[in-house]
């Protein structure tokens, strides 16, 4: 179960990021999220509340997030089956706990998306964003939580206001295949 994480704040960018990515490599897939809550996004699995009870119960859900009076989860029946078909799952998670918890079960390659506020703001009414100002609040969340615990979790870092998806996902195919190599073997 090895992956890529896109973590970042709102809008920037990790959707268009793994569209270039998908682009790139049929290999990479997004891995849709299960959502318990109101019914909007398309890179999601809407579930009830009863039915992401009786996921955790059966200790299937890797993450569960709580964000815009919505549920996330990633289900690791998922990430297995995406892992057991040749593909390599690409999460978007928002914090960096969320990350360490899904870490625990295999190790991921991690890349920070990042964009300053204004840019978060100005994508957001681009886009047609109804709640700007809560994307605002996870943008300052998303700040204080990177300063509290970013550590060593980010081997790569990218400021998606200055680059391209396509160069964006390049580097972190890059990155990956890179960290997926097998170490070089030293016999004499």
């Amino acid at each position: 179960m090895i992956g890529i994480v896109l973590y970042g704040p709102p809008a920037s960018g990790k959707s268009t990021v793994t569209a270039a990515l998908t682009a790139l490599d049929p290999r990479f897939a997004l891995l849709r999220k299960l959502k318990a809550g109101n019914r909007r996004g398309s890179e999601y699995d809407f579930v009830t509340i009863e039915e992401l009870e009786e996921l955790r119960a059966t200790g299937r859900l890797l993450v569960e997030t709580h964000r815009y009076r919505s549920t996330y989860a990633v289900d690791r029946h998922r990430v297995e089956e995406l892992s057991q078909a040749g593909q390599v799952p690409i999460v978007h998670m928002g914090n960096v706990s969320d990350i360490r918890r899904l870490m625990e079960s295999h190790p991921w390659w991690v890349t920070l998306l990042w964009i300053p506020r204004e840019i978060c703001e100005q994508r957001s009414h681009q886009r047609g964003d109804h709640n700007t100002g809560e994307r605002l609040r996870a943008w300052d969340e998303t700040l204080s939580d990177l300063q509290a615990h970013d550590g060593d979790i980010f081997p790569l870092r990218i400021r998606t206001d200055q680059t391209t998806p396509e160069e964006a996902a390049r580097r972190i195919a890059s990155g990956f295949f890179a960290w997926q190599a097998p170490a070089p073997s030293h016999t004499a």
